[in-house]
């Protein structure tokens, strides 16, 4: 693919994570399975914790939420072996943060708590964040040429900065000016971005956002930011019509930074 253009006007870059920055193998096959390969774990050994204390309240009052729109959620059917209402509560909320990934949920709820997991994981060296070979030298060239660098993902922000903070690479959260997640909005909202911009304090069309989805970067473009979709190996495929309306990179050193030095 040829080089693609980042317009002179541009001030900030704004970064998707899975699938831009960071392989989606990397959160399918590794953050996704650990969640649920230790999840009971986690639960019966922080249940007493102020911080598990308020997950799980923030978890059940999504549930009530869900409920009330007529959300389908897991039925809790009386389980004869559990003796205790502690551990009839950690096997309710077993249930619905199971069910919530299935269904790939985008929760806050979900996120917060995946978020406080994977600082267990990352923290006691279990798991490294992997970024593509090509992000790190860009965001410096980036950086180097006087662009702010921004995060926007559907990932907590805990989540994010410990996924950047911990990385193969060593800590890289001096490389970003700020993140962002679902509390300002779903990624698919227009309105999101327009917050965005006004909380990093710039005209929409002085950002330029990188995204893997399409309909993310649909989203942006209403709102009036400049979009370049990432096509890396295992992201989803591209129709024709999209690959003809966007500008596509394969590599973060694709993008060329318009009358700068």
């Amino acid at each position: 693919m040829a080089t693609v253009s980042i317009p002179a006007c541009t001030t900030a870059l704004l970064l998707d994570i899975e699938g831009t920055t960071t392989p989606i193998t990397f959160v399918k096959d590794i953050l996704f399975p650990y969640i649920k390969e230790h999840l009971e774990d986690y639960l019966s050994t922080h249940w007493e914790e102020d911080e598990c204390k308020q997950d799980v309240h923030l978890l059940k009052k999504q549930i009530e939420e869900d409920m009330k729109q007529n959300r389908a959620c897991p039925v809790h059917t009386v389980d004869q072996t559990v003796h205790t209402d502690e551990e009839k509560a950690i096997r309710e909320v077993v249930e619905n943060v199971l069910w919530q990934m299935a269904a790939d949920r985008k929760s806050t709820a979900l996120k917060q708590f995946q978020g406080h997991m994977w600082r267990t994981a990352y923290t006691s060296g279990r798991i490294k964040g992997e970024v593509y070979q090509d992000v790190v030298p860009s965001i410096r060239t980036w950086r180097g040429h006087g662009l702010k660098v921004y995060i926007y993902s559907s990932g907590s922000v805990e989540a994010q900065k410990l996924l950047f903070g911990y990385s193969v690479e060593g800590d890289l959260l001096e490389l970003f000016d700020g993140h962002f997640d679902t509390s300002i909005g779903a990624k698919v909202d227009t309105k999101s971005y327009e917050r965005i911009a006004e909380r990093i304090g710039c005209q929409p069309e002085e950002i330029t956002f990188l995204t893997d989805v399409t309909r993310e970067a649909k989203a942006a473009e209403e709102a009036g930011i400049n979009v370049v979709v990432v096509v890396r190996s295992g992201n989803m495929e591209l129709t024709d019509e999209e690959r003809a309306h966007y500008n596509l990179v394969t590599s973060f050193s694709q993008l060329q930074l318009m009358g700068r030095a």
